[in-house]
């Protein structure tokens, strides 16, 4: 099993996609949402020949630093990014070398990150989910979600102009905990029936994306394989110090290519 064996495809992967799902597309080590340290670690446990970032943690833990993506590519590890906390993180790592697929990472790479005003938010990737054991359970809508589906539901006349931008602009204003499309319609007072007949065509762009990422990945393995980051990557002090406050020893920022 390709997958599997010495020098493994990692990906770390939470509520976009079923894991069941992403195990039938590409096999892989799946691990659970990347929080900071998480690709240190994984490279130390699993010597991967890639990793794919999908989901990361952000509230619990620390998020997944830049600073340990560009460590991770300088140590000759092909790093995608799609879908949701990866689709923003090769986005900004891009110009460095992360490989970033789909549409979402090319709306964060045109448009950036930014305030509510901005087409692309901070939280516009963010779900609420449920705990490990359930799987990562998706809880509420992502916001791309659901701007592209008001979209295209205006485009197709289920809805109005002026019915998308009203949709639009609630659900920018909810925070991600509470954001579904239900809660949204509900507030723009819509019947329930509506709410249940436009559930059918909500678009999933993030995990449309999610397995695009996973479906590219052996082609994108063989394109860059045996390269790595461009320049000499040094480990900040502020950066070891948050490793050491995780509790991750900072010395396997410098041992990594001392192992077999």
């Amino acid at each position: 099993m390709a997958g599997r064996g010495d020098n493994p495809i990692l990906v770390f992967l939470g509520p976009t996609l079923r894991l069941s799902e992403a195990e039938k597309v590409l096999d892989a080590i799946y691990l659970q949402p990347a929080a900071q340290g998480d690709v240190l670690l994984a490279a130390h446990a699993f010597r991967p020949r890639a990793m794919i970032l999908i989901d990361g943690q952000f509230e619990d833990r620390p998020a997944v630093r830049h600073k340990e993506i560009l460590w991770a590519m300088a140590q000759g590890i092909v790093f995608i990014g799609a879908g949701s906390m990866g689709a923003l993180r090769a986005a900004e790592l891009d110009a460095f070398g992360m490989i970033g697929v789909g549409l979402i990472y090319r709306w964060y790479r045109r448009f950036g990150r930014g305030p509510l005003s901005s087409p692309v938010p901070d939280d516009a990737v963010a779900v609420h989910s449920g705990p490990p054991e359930l799987g990562f359970l998706p809880l509420t809508d992502a916001l791309v979600d659901l701007q592209r589906s008001f979209s295209a539901w205006s485009r197709l006349g289920a809805v109005s102009p002026s019915e998308r931008d009203r949709l639009t602009a609630i659900a920018r204003n909810m925070n991600f905990r509470e954001r579904s499309l239900s809660a949204v319609l509900q507030a723009a007072g819509w019947a329930q029936e509506r709410s249940r007949e436009l559930r059918q065509q909500m678009i999933g762009q993030k995990r449309h994306d999610a397995i695009l990422a996973l479906q590219q990945a052996p082609t994108l393995l063989a394109q860059h394989s045996g390269t790595q980051q461009d320049g000499d990557w040094i480990a900040t002090n502020t950066f070891l110090r948050d490793l050491e406050a995780g509790g991750i020893d900072s010395n396997l920022v410098n041992t990594y290519k001392l192992k077999p």
